[in-house]
């Protein structure tokens, strides 16, 4: 870990996620109308999921299990981001250019995850 990381926003991972979150909102605005209420709806919840569920396991770290299932829980959230990016290639609303970029930020989002649930002993709270 290195430098002690007091909140879950010194995270990289949850920066990372942020970053990606805040890029989808952006680039979503640009989608049909008619995807408002499916596409756009379900690509911002997932990747704002992301970020909710990495700071839910940052407080959940006294119960290695409970950590462990929020960041399991983030890491499927990353993964249907990425299929929702890739329909929006597929429907051509988003170009093949930037879906690679964004699916390429969630492949190493969801490594940081792994390496975390991996090495989540590292992360838990000690009883004193």
């Amino acid at each position: 870990m290195g430098e002690k990381i007091n909140s879950y926003k010194e995270l990289r991972v949850y920066q990372s996620a942020m970053e990606a979150a805040m890029e989808i909102f952006q680039i979503t605005k640009s989608f049909p109308p008619e995807e408002k209420y499916s596409m756009v709806d379900q690509m911002r919840r997932s990747s704002r999921s992301v970020c909710a569920n990495i700071a839910e396991a940052w407080r959940k770290r006294r119960y290695k299990a409970a950590f462990i299932a929020k960041l399991s829980d983030s890491e499927s959230e990353a993964c249907e981001t990425q299929v929702w990016l890739e329909f929006a290639c597929r429907c051509n609303y988003l170009d093949a250019i930037t879906q690679d970029k964004l699916d390429k930020a969630y492949d190493q989002i969801i490594g940081q995850l792994i390496r975390m649930i991996e090495e989540s002993e590292k992360w838990l709270i000690k009883s004193k």
